[in-house]
C-alpha cells in the first residue's frame, strides 16, 4: 500500500523554479488521496498566472512515476492561493500592483488595462483602479463614459463606493465622478486627497492584485501612494528611444529612493516595433531596438516583455473592448505572457 509519507517524499524532490525550494517545504502540496490503483493531490501554487504550472505538474508526475510506482494513476489539481504582502491598511486586497511611465504617451494605461484583463482570465480575482487624476482613460478604454458607480451603507455604517464590474474586473476611476470635457485644475494635496478616497473609500472586496493606473512622471501622486499603502511592486513602462529611456531610469530611481523602497517588478518595452498587417513577418524598428532590454539589464530589474506598435491595440481601447479580450492572438498572448511574469515576479518579492 502506498502511503503518504512515500508520495511526500518523492515530490520534495520537485522544485519550484522561482522559489528555489521544494513543493513540500512551501506547503504546496495538500489535500493527498490514496486509492488501490490510483493517487490524487492539489499543488497549491502562489498565482493561477504561474507561467510555470504545466512545468510543475510534469515534474510532479515523473517524481511519483521514479519514487512510488510508474504505473499507478496519478489526479493532480493544480490551485492556487495568491501570495499576499501586509494587508492590514487595505483588508481584502493581496498585492497592489503600481504600472507606472517616467513621461507621458508610452502606452502606460494601455499596458495596465491589458494587464488588468490578463491577470483576471488566468483566474485572479482582479481590480484595476485610474490613478491619473490629470488625464483619466479608463472610463473610454472599458466602454463607460457616463458610467456613475453606486454608494453602498457598510454594516458598520459607514458608506463605501462600490467600483463598477466589467470583464470580470473591479474598476475605478476619477474620471467616474468628473466632466471629461473638463480639466482638473487640482493642486498636490487636493490631487492626493482625491487618490487615496479612491483607495480607502471604495469597497474592493477580496481582489488578489489590484492594478494602479499612475500618473506619468514622479510627482506627489507616486509618493504618496508608495508610502500610504504596502505596494507590491511597480511595473515600469517606456518605448525603446533615448527621451523616454531617460525618463523611466528617473521612475526606476524614484521607487528606489530611502522612504519609498518599492520593488521594481520589471519592465515593460511598447511600441517596440511596427509591423504592417501586410508584412506580418516583417519588423520596423520605429523608436529604435532593444531600449527596454537594455535598461533592465542597467538597472538588474526583469525584462517583462514587449508589445509592438499595432493599430490594433490602440483601436481596441478606442473602442472599449481592450485587445486582451478578443484581439489578434499573438498581441493577446503577449500580454498575458506579460501579466504571467508580473505574477511570478510578485510572487518571487512575497516570498523573499
Amino acid at each position: 500500500m502506498i502511503t503518504k509519507e512515500q508520495i511526500l517524499h518523492a515530490l520534495s524532490h520537485v522544485e519550484d523554479p522561482d522559489l528555489k525550494k521544494d513543493l513540500v517545504t512551501l506547503h504546496m502540496i495538500q489535500n493527498i488521496e490514496i486509492y488501490p490503483n490510483k493517487l490524487k493531490f492539489d499543488v497549491v501554487l502562489t498565482t493561477p498566472a504561474c507561467p510555470m504550472k504545466g512545468h510543475i505538474e510534469h515534474a510532479c508526475r515523473n517524481a511519483i512515476a521514479l519514487f512510488v510506482d510508474k504505473d499507478i494513476e496519478v489526479e493532480i489539481n493544480m490551485t492556487s492561493n495568491v501570495t499576499s504582502v501586509d494587508t492590514s491598511q487595505l483588508k481584502g486586497i493581496k498585492n497592489i500592483i503600481l504600472v507606472s511611465s517616467g513621461k507621458g504617451g508610452v502606452g502606460k494605461s494601455t499596458v495596465a488595462s491589458n494587464l488588468a484583463l490578463a491577470l483576471a482570465e488566468s483566474g485572479a480575482k482582479t481590480g484595476l483602479l485610474d490613478a491619473d487624476i490629470y488625464g483619466p482613460s479608463l472610463p473610454i478604454m472599458f466602454g463607460l463614459e457616463g458610467a456613475k458607480p453606486m454608494a453602498t451603507q457598510m454594516p458598520d455604517g459607514k458608506t463605501k463606493i462600490e467600483p463598477i464590474e466589467k470583464f470580470g474586473l473591479k474598476l475605478l476611476s476619477i474620471g467616474f465622478f468628473t466632466d471629461p470635457n473638463q480639466p482638473i485644475p487640482w493642486r498636490g494635496p487636493m490631487a492626493t486627497a482625491a487618490i487615496k478616497q479612491l483607495f480607502n473609500d471604495a469597497d474592493w472586496g477580496e481582489l488578489d492584485y489590484l492594478i494602479v493606473d499612475m500618473p506619468p512622471g514622479t510627482g506627489d501622486i507616486h509618493i504618496t501612494v508608495s508610502q500610504t499603502y504596502p505596494i507590491s511592486g511597480a511595473v515600469i513602462v517606456t518605448t525603446p528611444q533615448q527621451v523616454a529611456l531617460a525618463d523611466a531610469i528617473k521612475g526606476i530611481a524614484m521607487y528606489q529612493m530611502e522612504g519609498i523602497n518599492v520593488p521594481i517588478v520589471g519592465i515593460v518595452e511598447n511600441m517596440a516595433y511596427f509591423t504592417p498587417a501586410e508584412l506580418p513577418e516583417n519588423k520596423y524598428y520605429i523608436f529604435g531596438k532593444d531600449g527596454g532590454k537594455r535598461l533592465a539589464e542597467d538597472n538588474k530589474v526583469p525584462f517583462l516583455g514587449e508589445i509592438p506598435l499595432i493599430k490594433a491595440i490602440s483601436d481596441a481601447g478606442d473602442n472599449g473592448f481592450p485587445v486582451v479580450l478578443d484581439g489578434d492572438e499573438d498581441i493577446s498572448e503577449s500580454y498575458k505572457s506579460i501579466a504571467g511574469r508580473v505574477a511570478q515576479e510578485v510572487s518571487i518579492l512575497a516570498n523573499r
